[in-house]
């Protein structure tokens, strides 16, 4: 590379792309490409992969040729693009015939940085024709696990591209994924004809998702709306098992206070893609959908994802939580499971997957089973499975964070349950013999005749979702097997059980997920006031500008604006993802803002000292407050002293976790009495040492006594 070329490398990742410094990997990918070699890079979502084939482009003569699976991914990364005054189009079954011709001449004519197709045009050849005739820089392949039939994504159009390397042999070709076994990695460099590639893997690991996975209780929708009470104004998606599930918890989260649309298959296009323009402009904060609104979702402040059922592969899991925190910021993850899941995902693979690949389609979901069953490190055991070594995470998944669980001995009411199930007859499911523990009168139970059983009303001191809770432990170590119409069938293990002969244990923290006291209502922190002033702004520009939000300025752009509050344009441009060209377009209306904000807030600003970061152990202190524990109580849990535990008290008011009230009342009981001290200031004043043990001997007798 010309050192010329070097210094315009930077000078465009500053200017153009708003950056100081590259991410892992990109600047040598950039630099790869920029060498005419063939690439393959396997980075994780969220790790700037369009940024490695868009910047060098910027230093090129030709036009860029991007392979796309989507028609939604390509016009986001066009408007994008056009957003930064770089000149780039799409040619698919979504544009007119008149529209497409339009496109061709331009790019005949040399006027375009970048031209999106999707891997069908490879079929055609007068398309190829067309290619031939124009100055490519480089082919750009995205998504490039859907090469590889060993994938969990696998399009056969994507096999139409061995073509390229015969058409283009001189032209290099940089493939690009976020999931790839070794396997499958190997498999796409074969198929593309990759000649000599150079091969980027980054690590696996995801160091901005929390990461938390629970047994899913009756249909889910209470542990949801729990989730989103403790995660206030971020937008994310909910997958759903089926479209009707996607529709009524919509519909649930609607009456519940929520902006959220249904997104599925069933819709009509428009209907479909006026709530993809609704999440994407910020209308809306949740989409709840299928699979259907899958590869290709682009916006990048996304904060969660949810599963409310089981995945059917690692692949497809790791892909659809990729969707968070694509720019970085801290986002979450929670997924929500149950055994008849994966009875229902086995009956998929059953019906829909020719025998070749059957078995590894049954093998992944038993993977993606243990995973939720497992209490090992979620980021390791995704980086495991595709064969990458990292540290535990310590800090960002459920089972890293849990400690030490207790064990419960649940033998006795895993023998009621048995017991219930084996007096039935073995022919109904959990609900049916839940009823039965639970004294229940309905009409059904009632006329089979069940309230007769010695096991009627025995399990009535325990919620229905406790035992949804044993049952699926029990279903889990496969004493309980789900038969045809998810009938409960008892296995020898159960019998075991019954017997008295075998133990039943359970995390309880998995008992207890049922009986979790919610979480209080909180107004927003002055902070996040600011960023919500920063984030309407940038709707409402989005909206007037018809550009996805995001495009504008991401999240992690808007926290720094917020923190910082910039006047003048020298500052604006300081703030990270703030370039010269984005400065022109809406650099005025933050800047704006901002001023706005400092006069608004002067006194409040001035005497604002940083404040401390919140984090987990400050958080384990409030839950014990919520509790309603009191100081001394919160020092012997968590083994701290009672400094430290004021101190957390002190943090907590500062971002206005707790109110100022309930800072005195956990203060109150230390407050030391009065005669008390003044023995302590009399002590003071001695100059004996002798005197002064004596004052705090009777200072110990005192306390004791008053």
């Amino acid at each position: 590379m010309l050192p010329s070329q070097m210094n315009k490398k930077y000078q465009i990742l500053k200017d153009i792309f708003g950056h100081d410094k590259f991410r892992s990997f990109q600047e040598e990918v950039v630099d790869c490409i920029l060498a005419n070699q063939d690439v393959l890079t396997i980075l994780p979502t969220g790790g700037g992969k369009s940024l490695c084939y868009q910047l060098p482009t910027l230093l090129m003569n030709g036009t860029t040729v991007v392979i796309s699976p989507l028609i939604a991914l390509m016009q986001d990364q066009i408007k994008a693009l056009n957003d930064l005054n770089i000149s780039a189009e799409m040619i698919s079954s979504a544009t007119s015939n008149d529209e497409n011709s339009f496109t061709l001449q331009k790019l005949l004519n040399g006027e375009l940085k970048f031209i999106y197709v999707a891997p069908e045009r490879f079929t055609s050849n007068e398309f190829v024709s067309v290619l031939q005739r124009i100055n490519i820089n480089y082919f750009v392949i995205d998504e490039a696990h859907c090469v590889s039939a060993w994938g969990h994504e696998f399009r056969a159009e994507y096999r139409n591209l061995d073509r390229l390397k015969r058409f283009f042999p001189n032209t290099a070709i940089c493939a690009f994924t976020a999931t790839a076994t070794k396997k499958v990695e190997a498999d796409i460099s074969q198929s593309l004809n990759l000649q000599n590639p150079r091969h980027f893997r980054a690590k696996t690991v995801r160091d901005n998702l929390d990461i938390k996975v629970e047994p899913r209780i009756a249909n889910g929708k209470t542990q949801i709306l729990n989730f989103l009470k403790t995660h206030k104004g971020l937008c994310g998606i909910i997958y759903t098992f089926t479209r009707k599930e996607a529709e009524s918890t919509a519909e649930f989260l609607s009456e519940s206070g929520y902006s959220a649309k249904a997104y599925h298959a069933g819709l009509s296009n428009d209907r479909k893609n006026e709530v993809f323009n609704d999440f994407v402009y910020e209308k809306i904060d949740i989409v709840v959908a299928t699979i259907a609104f899958g590869m290709g979702i682009d916006k990048s402040n996304i904060r969660f994802v949810i599963h409310t059922s089981l995945p059917k592969t690692l692949e497809n899991y790791y892909q659809e939580i990729g969707r968070a925190g694509r720019d970085g910021e801290m986002s979450y993850v929670y997924m929500l499971y149950s055994k008849s899941d994966e009875v229902k995902r086995k009956i998929q693979i059953e019906e829909a997957i020719d025998n070749t690949y059957k078995q590894t389609g049954l093998d992944k979901l038993e993977f993606m089973y243990r995973y939720c069953v497992s209490n090992n490190c979620r980021h390791k055991m995704i980086a495991g499975y595709f064969e990458d070594e990292i540290e535990a995470c310590k800090t960002l998944c459920d089972n890293c964070t849990k400690g030490e669980v207790e064990q419960v001995d649940v033998s006795v009411d895993a023998q009621k349950l048995l017991s219930a199930i084996y007096r039935s007859e073995q022919r109904f499911g959990l609900n049916h013999i839940i009823d039965i523990l639970r004294g229940s009168k309905n009409q059904k139970l009632l006329e089979f005749g069940h309230d007769k059983l010695s096991v009627y009303n025995l399990g009535v001191d325990k919620s229905k979702n406790e035992w949804i809770a044993i049952a699926d432990k029990l279903i889990d170590i496969q004493a309980l097997v789900l038969g045809e119409f998810r009938v409960l069938k008892i296995s020898n293990l159960g019998l075991e059980i019954l017997k008295g002969k075998e133990k039943l244990l359970i995390d309880s923290d998995k008992l207890g997920i049922a009986s979790k006291i919610q979480e209080e209502e909180t107004e927003l922190s002055f902070d996040e006031l600011v960023y919500e002033r920063f984030r309407t702004l940038r709707r409402e520009i989005a909206l007037e500008s018809e550009v996805p939000a995001y495009v504008i300025f991401g999240d992690k752009t808007l926290k720094e604006l917020s923190k910082k509050l910039p006047l003048s344009k020298e500052q604006m441009l300081e703030i990270n993802g703030v370039g010269l060209v984005k400065y022109e377009k809406y650099g005025e209306a933050f800047l704006n803002l901002s001023k706005e904000i400092k006069d608004e807030f002067k006194e409040k600003l001035e005497n604002k000292e940083p404040l401390k970061k919140l984090t987990k152990t400050y958080l384990e202190t409030f839950d014990l407050i919520q509790e309603g524990k009191s100081v001394e109580e919160i020092s012997q849990i968590r083994d701290l002293g009672l400094t430290s535990v004021l101190g957390h008290i002190t943090v907590l008011l500062e971002h206005e976790k707790i109110s100022k009230e309930k800072k005195e009342e956990l203060l109150k009981p230390l407050e030391v009495p009065k005669n008390i001290a003044n023995w302590i200031e009399e002590g003071l004043k001695l100059d004996n040492f002798k005197e002064l043990r004596q004052h705090l001997y009777l200072y110990e007798y005192l306390k004791k006594e008053l």
